[in-house]
């Protein structure tokens, strides 16, 4: 896996466990030579992230829409930047870029972000794994959540084992460095076959 995209929030959260966690997934990217694909951003969780992987001597690629540029704050010392000129543009780039998916604590964009590849992959657009680093249990109600569409019909069961979740990054990219994805999504029935 050369390259892992990782969706996050431009805040730092309630407490600093998510930033010593994002720091935690920089440094262990690095050390496995995996390069880091962002949303370019210096600060919060996103930064830190970056930052980590800089400091430990790894590369680092954001890619941002020319509107968040300031806003955002674009982050100076990458490995390099991408501006898009929207969000579609962001996301696709950011697809096309990238090996894996990593979703850390963040809020609806990057659950939007994190479930339109999980969307992505379940439809067989592509066989790249989609993980959620759960700091904190962050992601306790999103696996709640999956339990229950799968209970209620809504979320195959194979489908389900694709989000890979992990309270510790290093076990969460051994899980991806293991992963098979299922068979794609069809809806021919057995009457059909």
């Amino acid at each position: 896996m050369k390259r892992i995209a990782v969706f996050c929030g431009s805040s730092n959260g309630a407490s600093e466990v998510y930033i010593e966690g994002a720091k935690k997934l920089g440094k262990e990217l690095a050390k496995r030579n995996i390069e880091l694909v962002y949303g370019g951003a210096s600060v919060g969780i996103m930064g830190a992230v970056a930052d980590s992987v800089l400091e430990e001597g790894g590369y680092v690629i954001g890619v941002m829409p020319r509107f968040l540029e300031n806003r955002e704050i674009s982050h100076k010392n990458l490995s390099e930047l991408i501006i898009v000129d929207s969000m579609h543009e962001r996301k696709a780039k950011m697809s096309e870029l990238a090996d894996g998916f990593i979703a850390m604590p963040g809020g609806p964009g990057t659950l939007e972000e994190f479930f339109e590849t999980f969307t992505w992959a379940q439809l067989g657009l592509h066989q790249k794994p989609c993980g959620l680093l759960n700091i904190n249990q962050y992601f306790d109600p999103i696996a709640t959540l999956f339990n229950h569409m799968s209970k209620e019909q809504f979320l195959h069961e194979k489908y389900q084992t694709m989000a890979l979740i992990d309270n510790e990054p290093n076990d969460l990219l051994d899980k991806f460095t293991a992963y098979e994805p299922p068979a794609v999504k069809t809806y021919i029935t057995e009457k059909q076959i």
